[in-house]
């Protein structure tokens, strides 16, 4: 039995990594068996790349090219090695970021051509796509409310991307509204902002209809 892999998207701020937490715990208290990754990283080859992508001062002036392979290094990486071994396992993969961020962020934020992107994320991802995205949404101001109390908690951290300028959140969240527009079946806008416990319930509303059926023991 097929699994079922579930991608969160979202800009900066939009609280993805809390409501994969929750979502994750409501799935295990259901008896499924659930699978929680992130991109860039979720292996030790892809935790290196992460770490040089978004906080080694050493990433720091990378070229949009260089940035766009080392993505998808990770996320073949990942597929291979953890994403696909855990859909023929029959398990509900949750995946903090896919390739909808690399459009969003290396296309529509850096400005490389749609053609070059989608040739290098056929590379990294093959036939292995999501079955339902969920792409939060939050308010400009919100977002930036949330991206500043985390920086205060982790001082220490610095995130690259963080340090944009807004016309590149703007063109990200452009270029994530026309990935929604174009495949809404697929990619499910969920309204991001409130109490995290509401946020989960509309996301639950929309992930309770694609789930396979529940395994029993191995």
């Amino acid at each position: 039995m097929k699994g079922r892999l579930i991608t969160f998207e979202g800009g900066e701020g939009c609280g993805k990594s809390t409501q994969i937490r929750l979502l994750a715990d409501r799935l295990k208290s259901l008896c499924h068996k659930v699978r929680e990754v992130r991109e860039p990283g979720g292996t030790p080859l892809g935790e290196k790349i992460r770490d040089l992508l978004k906080h080694d001062p050493a990433g720091r002036g990378m070229a949009p090219e260089a940035e766009l392979l080392l993505m998808n290094a990770s996320r073949a990486q990942l597929v291979r090695e953890v994403v696909r071994p855990a859909l023929d396992a029959g398990e509900i993969v949750l995946c903090d970021r896919f390739f909808d961020s690399t459009v969003a962020y290396q296309s529509g934020g850096r400005g490389l051509s749609r053609e070059s992107v989608d040739a290098v994320i056929d590379q990294a991802v093959g036939s292995t796509r999501p079955d339902l995205t969920l792409l939060l949404s939050v308010s400009g101001d919100e977002a930036l409310r949330r991206v500043a109390a985390r920086s205060a908690a982790a001082p220490a951290l610095e995130d690259r991307f963080e340090q944009e300028k807004q016309a590149f959140f703007d063109r990200v969240e452009a270029a994530y509204a026309a990935l929604a527009a174009a495949e809404p079946d697929r990619i499910r806008v969920v309204a991001a902002e409130g109490d995290p416990a509401g946020v989960a319930e509309r996301v639950w509303q929309v992930v309770k209809d694609v789930l396979p059926p529940i395994l029993g023991p191995a």
